[in-house]
């Protein structure tokens, strides 16, 4: 069986919302737990991604993902292919990083 960079999907959350007063910063940690529940890692502040085996599974997370935002804020979800994500260029001051490799297994649910 041939693995595809192209079938492998990432699917990348990025929010924003608001923590000024004790409602908000619960509905923003629900969130994130709920983001963390669902297999996604933090990337860095307010940037989570998830390893998704197709489309159809990045749907799937997509739609769940959908569920849970909070009533104020704003997320966006960008689903890229393993070979766009690979391409993603990394730097701390001035010197390159590589991206995180796609996890070593693949996950069954």
């Amino acid at each position: 069986m041939h693995l595809s960079g192209y079938r492998f999907m990432w699917v990348v959350a990025m929010f924003d919302l608001p923590v000024h007063d004790k409602p908000a910063r619960k509905a923003y940690a629900q969130f994130r737990k709920r983001l963390l529940k669902d297999g996604f890692a933090r990337m860095q502040f307010s940037v989570y991604v998830r390893h998704c085996t197709s489309r159809e599974n990045a749907d799937v997370h997509g739609k769940r993902v959908e569920g849970f935002v909070p009533d104020d804020g704003e997320v966006r979800l960008l689903t890229i292919t393993d070979k766009q994500f690979e391409r993603m260029l990394i730097f701390w001051g001035k010197r390159r990083k590589a991206p995180e490799p796609p996890p070593a297994q693949l996950q069954l649910f």
